[in-house]
């Protein structure tokens, strides 16, 4: 006797678990019957179970028997003597056995199904614990194993969704075909078609003009059950292989009895099922279409938005129109630096992801074997970058006009106020002097008073050769001023033209009294010694004290502390003369002093003031005062001016402490990405993952950088133009920056382009890591690209015979081609990966998609917009119908589309 309670591993009347792997897959039908051992054992114990599947096996064997012209009406009677088994399996299977032998004797009978069950285990079934013996016997569950390990070969082993097979296929695809069925909730082959919803709803799905499923009742299974046999073998060809009251009078129907009846529909609805298959290729090519043509339009606008704005904002940043004052030209600065801040950042941004998205798309048509996509005229990622390039030049040409012509404003009113105070000083120092020398008093005067005018006319002749140079000076400023395009000029040389008018007028006069007084000359012989000493070192003494006050109060700019220094230096050496000048002031007034004392003692009224010169000794003391008055303002003035530089020093090193930091730092980070793209280890999600680790490092430092902006703006509100400190400019940090997060970010978007074709293209990480490592080991220089004998040497490597041959140059020349297609002499990691990608891994093709459609057609080489709508979801049967032309074919009916050309063209090539 067979014991069929043996080990768990085997099945009791079927194929092991260890089966062979024949053309069916015998390796999975031994999976499922390994999961079936329990099910078997409780078999024995129910007779029920036993009936049904007498009758459902008999029906199945009957559906193809009768295709030979016979039958059976006792499955454990009808094949002892093998020959309608051996006819079974030449129905089923298609193929012929050994010519069975006629006898009527029991070796005879054993001999015939022994060629039954070798023709069996030839198709990968290993049968444990069944012999011909029991089946010639008539052991009734040896022959109900056997016809349900040929039903699993045959009808179910097959069956397969979504990479599932037999058992989970088969039921997996119940599900879906029953999933929008209201009270129908498939979860095995039991007591979920109990109330014979499932089953009409199988028919339905496929054939809904043979069922009205809104009538049928839950609580009716006897009826439903009914129906759906019923009209399965009416109009499907299927068997009635059950009773209804077998499967509604069971409390647990049997499992392999309703495989058997559901296979059967399964098999009866594959064409259906060919054509959802066909269906959903499209679908999946045509989403594939839709979402790269909505990244295409999302390109289009975002470029068309940034190169409007670049060309709304170089017109602003090429406006060279100079304001007049240095307030309206630095309100100008602040507009611009506000750009700087807030408006270009976010457009940098989008530049940035712009190329992003772009790489991204064309990364998707590469791996969707579409074709390359070319932006609309005056979009493409150059033009843009052009623009960008012509954008960043007017802004640098923008700031350094900005600042050139705040410096001349500065100069402007620095020479305004110098011109204004000199002329002053002129002014005052003319007034009068036109008057005095109109005077006649020479025509009244004795010979004394004759002399001492021509002393005081010698000693006004000496003063007025004194002020020559303020008024060269004034002149002098007042045509720089001109030069400069003050604003106010026209007043400046109004001024300056009546002071040179004024001094050539005195010039004239000068020269007429001085020969009006030398006419009488002769007459006047008495002079005054003394007074005449007196008024020659009074003249030059009272000029340097005029000198030096006009020193004192002189204008300074200054914008270097060394500057400054050297003003305060030249200060200290002029106060150092003091002293001495007291001294020659004190000496002065003794010789005043002198000629009263012997005027005195010799009884001489002397007539009021020297003759000689105007420089009383109250005018000496009093300029002297003066003088002393404003050294120490001076001195005021030039520590002020020493504190500003001191603070102006203090923001150079300050700036130039931070920006020799960040600068380093950004050129280090630049190395490290370069490095990092090179040497990337682990898997691509590791790789992404620390990309954009190190991404957030990179962004976490932007603090660092906003202050250095801050120091930046507080140099330019001080007017700071120089900074020997350090070799880095705000422009330069910018622009390392902005390069530092465009190449951040297009290293991690290399990355995730890769991750983009390896899973498209099922590449394994082995294969990826194995190409990066290929890859690297040829960039001897690191650069991101090969030139054609490394790349060769790295096919090589990789096992491509491309020796230097004329079979091997031909091949390389043909990947080079590939690779290659500009001939810049160059192949990047991402076109590497595409070709490598396309070596290993098979894609969807246009001849494929062809394939679909006609499935769905109906093998007709064209398709109606009925059939589209039938077979497709909505959006994409109109997007299908939208875009086909019509069928121009020979065999063309009306509203014939032409899938073929659509197909081609999803792929960009031409016409088949």
């Amino acid at each position: 006797m067979v014991d069929y309670h043996a080990a768990n591993q085997a099945y009791q009347y079927g194929p092991s678990s260890g089966g062979g792997n024949g053309a069916g897959g015998g390796g999975s039908m031994g999976d499922y019957m390994a999961q079936e051992d329990d099910w078997d054992r409780d078999l024995l114990l129910d007779p029920a179970w036993e009936k049904q599947q007498r009758k459902t096996f008999t029906a199945w064997c009957n559906s193809h028997l009768r295709k030979a012209g016979t039958q059976i009406e006792n499955i454990d009677e009808d094949f002892r003597d093998g020959l309608k088994l051996m006819l079974l399996l030449e129905v089923i299977s298609g193929e012929r056995l050994p010519k069975p032998e006629r006898g009527k004797m029991r070796v005879h009978k054993i001999n015939n199904v022994n060629k039954a069950l070798d023709f069996i285990a030839s198709k990968g079934v290993k049968l444990v614990s069944i012999g011909a013996e029991e089946i010639v016997d008539g052991n009734a569950k040896m022959t109900l194993g056997m016809i349900w390990t040929i039903i699993l070969r045959f009808a179910i082993q097959d069956i397969s969704v979504e990479e599932t097979s037999a058992k989970e296929g088969l039921l997996l695809w119940c599900q879906r075909k029953t999933a929008p069925y209201k009270n129908v909730n498939v979860q095995n082959f039991h007591i979920s078609w109990k109330d014979g919803l499932a089953f009409n709803a199988l028919i339905h799905r496929h054939r809904p003009e043979l069922i009205e499923y809104d009538k049928l009742r839950k609580d009716d299974p006897v009826t439903n059950l009914n129906n759906a046999f019923e009209v399965a073998e009416k109009y499907l060809d299927i068997p009635k292989m059950l009773d209804a009251e077998d499967i509604v009078n069971t409390a647990r129907p049997d499992e392999k009895a309703i495989m058997t009846y559901v296979s059967s529909f399964y098999h009866a609805f594959s064409g259906a099922q060919k054509a959802e298959t066909a269906a959903n290729r499209i679908c999946k090519v045509l989403a594939v279409n839709q979402e790269n043509e909505h990244l295409m339009e999302d390109y289009e606008r975002l470029a068309s938005d940034l190169l409007e704005w670049i060309r709304r904002t170089i017109p602003w940043l090429e406006d060279r129109v100079p304001q007049k004052t240095i307030q309206e030209m630095q309100q100008k600065l602040e507009d611009f630096r506000d750009y700087r801040r807030v408006h270009k950042p976010p457009k940098v941004q989008e530049k940035c992801q712009l190329e992003i998205n772009f790489n991204t798309l064309q990364t998707k048509l590469r791996l969707s074997n579409r074709p390359a996509f070319m932006p609309s005229e005056g979009r493409m990622v150059s033009d843009i970058n052009n623009g960008w390039q012509h954008l960043e030049q007017a802004e640098k040409g923008y700031e350094e006009w900005l600042l050139n012509e705040i410096r001349r404003l500065e100069r402007l009113d620095h020479l305004a106020e110098k011109f204004r105070q000199k002329a002053s000083i002129h002014e005052a120092w003319t007034d009068g002097k036109e008057a005095m020398l109109k005077q006649r008093d020479y025509e009244t005067a004795t010979l004394s008073d004759i002399k001492a005018l021509i002393r005081k006319h010698e000693a006004f002749e000496s003063d007025l050769a004194a002020h020559q140079d303020r008024v060269e000076q004034i002149a002098a400023i007042a045509q720089e001023l001109n030069e400069l395009d003050y604003y106010d000029s026209h007043n400046v040389n109004t001024r300056c033209q009546k002071i040179c008018d004024q001094w050539d007028n005195l010039g004239s006069l000068t020269h007429s009294r001085r020969e009006a007084l030398e006419k009488t000359e002769k007459q006047l012989e008495t002079i005054d010694q003394l007074h005449l000493e007196y008024a020659k070192r009074a003249a030059p003494f009272n000029n340097w004290m005029e000198s030096a006050m006009e020193d004192l109060q002189d204008m300074f700019i200054v914008h270097t502390i060394e500057e400054i220094e050297g003003l305060i230096s030249a200060h200290d050496q002029f106060k150092s003369t003091l002293p001495d000048a007291d001294r020659e002031r004190e000496a002065i007034l003794a010789i005043h002093k002198e000629a009263q004392r012997i005027a005195e003692s010799n009884h001489i009224k002397l007539s009021g003031s020297n003759p000689y010169t105007t420089v009383t000794p109250q005018i000496i003391n009093s300029k002297w005062e003066k003088v002393q008055q404003l050294v120490p303002k001076r001195d005021h003035a030039l520590l002020e001016e020493q504190s500003k530089q001191q603070s102006n020093e203090h923001l150079r090193r300050q700036f130039a402490s931070q920006a020799n930091m960040v600068g380093p730092w950004i050129q280090t980070k630049m190395e490290e990405i370069g490095r990092i793209s090179i040497e990337m280890n682990g898997t691509l999600e590791d790789q992404l993952s620390h990309l954009k680790q190190y991404e957030r490092s990179i962004v976490d430092y932007k603090p660092s950088l906003d202050l250095l902006e801050q120091q930046h703006q507080l140099i330019q509100e001080a007017l700071i133009f120089d900074n020997k400190h350090t070799n880095y400019t705000m422009e330069h940090i910018r622009v390392g920056w902005e390069q530092l997060l465009t190449t951040i970010a297009r290293t991690i978007n290399e990355v995730e382009n890769q991750i983009l074709t390896r899973d498209a293209k099922g590449i394994s990480q082995e294969q990826m890591q194995e190409f990066r490592a290929s890859f690297n080991h040829f960039d001897k220089d690191h650069g991101g690209a090969l030139g054609p004998e490394e790349f060769k040497a790295c096919l090589i490597s990789l096992g491509y015979d491309v020796e230097n041959d004329r079979q091997g140059d031909a091949e390389f020349n043909r990947i080079m081609s590939v690779v290659d297609p500009n001939h810049s002499g160059l192949v990047t990691f991402q076109a590497f990966i595409d070709f490598m990608s396309r070596e290993t891994t098979d894609t969807d093709t246009a001849d494929q998609v062809i394939a679909s459609f006609k499935v769905l057609a109906g093998d007709k080489n064209f398709i109606t917009a009925e059939e589209l709508r039938r077979e497709l979801p909505p959006d994409q049967a109109e997007y299908c119908i939208a875009r086909m032309a019509p069928y121009q074919g020979p065999d063309a009916a009306p509203g014939a589309l032409d899938y073929k050309s659509f197909s081609t063209a999803l792929y960009g090539e031409s016409d088949l």
